[in-house]
């Protein structure tokens, strides 16, 4: 799966992209820090009653992350839908005529709706968007910050009410630079720097776009349990993957746990683990003692962060 997972920062991809001239975009440049801190100095205002959330992304969102999201959330969600690729980039979602890699395979289920008519609806409190790996990648050739911008614009024209987020993930195990010194650098180099700052730096952006830093919960955690307090079936990070990159059903049931805190600024202690996935079926759920440390760990780290909305 990961070969699929990387098709579009392929070394033919950037050649190809180079040579037509796409590999530069005429974009701002990052929004000044004070800037940027400003735009979050107040914490989120959560709208009343029950939310409705929109995904846009690829495989590290997938069917099931959302679904546990949506069990977790109990009567505070009234619904989600989604729409998601293959190693998807967020120019690929908003372009009409750029094709989503794996958009039928990913997309027959009962939950998809298409990206652009979603946004521009009006119909979700909240927004979640993420960007596919390699995120240099996606920031050189795809221009991450621009089209950030342009889903952010079109949820608040429609609806001024929808809170936007941006997911941040993480790159592969065996990523040569090391998996745990590339979360610590990338959140402020790529995530914020190059993606949310960009895209904020544009004309009229006048309010934040909120930050689920899942790759920052899940360093936290791995330190955590590598560090000796480890918890029966959490060992290694290993154990929160399927593959090199793709989540294991603990991995999403921390992401998950990731999400619930930020859209509802609620510490995630004590709820349920034993959950299903999109198609019914039961979860592998982590033993009570690693839920409760993922649990402890991701208020912890979102309760930290400005960034997600949260004071």
């Amino acid at each position: 799966m990961f070969d699929r997972f990387k098709l579009q920062s392929s070394a033919l991809v950037m050649l190809v992209l180079a040579g037509l001239g796409l590999s530069r975009c005429d974009r701002p440049a990052p929004l000044d820090q004070a800037a940027y801190d400003a735009l979050y100095a107040d914490p989120a205002v959560i709208s009343q009653g029950p939310q409705r959330l929109y995904f846009v992304g690829h495989s590290l969102v997938g069917r099931d992350m959302p679904a546990m999201v949506a069990q977790l959330s109990g009567a505070d969600v009234s619904g989600y839908e989604s729409q998601l690729g293959w190693g998807a980039t967020l120019k690929s979602h908003w372009e009409p005529d750029e094709p989503v890699n794996g958009f039928e395979a990913e997309n027959a289920h009962p939950r998809y709706r298409d990206a652009r008519d979603a946004v521009a609806s009006g119909d979700y409190d909240v927004v979640i968007l993420t960007e596919m790996v390699e995120i240099r990648d996606a920031i050189k050739y795809f221009n991450s910050g621009d089209y950030l911008h342009r889903f952010a614009r079109a949820a608040w024209e429609a609806n001024p009410a929808t809170r936007v987020y941006l997911y941040e993930t993480w790159h592969p195990l065996n990523d040569p630079e090391g998996w745990l010194e590339r979360v610590d650098q990338d959140l402020s180099r790529y995530w914020e720097r190059e993606i949310l700052r960009r895209a904020l730096a544009y004309e009229g952006m006048t309010r934040p776009i909120y930050l689920i830093p899942a790759g920052q919960v899940m360093a936290r955690l791995v330190r955590e349990f590598e560090g000796g307090r480890a918890a029966p079936g959490l060992q290694s990070r290993a154990d929160l993957f399927g593959d090199d990159i793709h989540l294991s059903d603990q991995g999403l049931y921390l992401v998950a746990l990731v999400h619930y805190a930020v859209i509802h600024q609620r510490s995630p202690v004590g709820l349920p683990y034993a959950l299903d996935r999109a198609d019914g079926t039961p979860v592998d759920a982590p033993s009570p003692e690693a839920a409760a440390l993922m649990q402890e760990i991701v208020w912890q780290v979102v309760s930290a962060v400005p960034k997600t909305g949260l004071r």
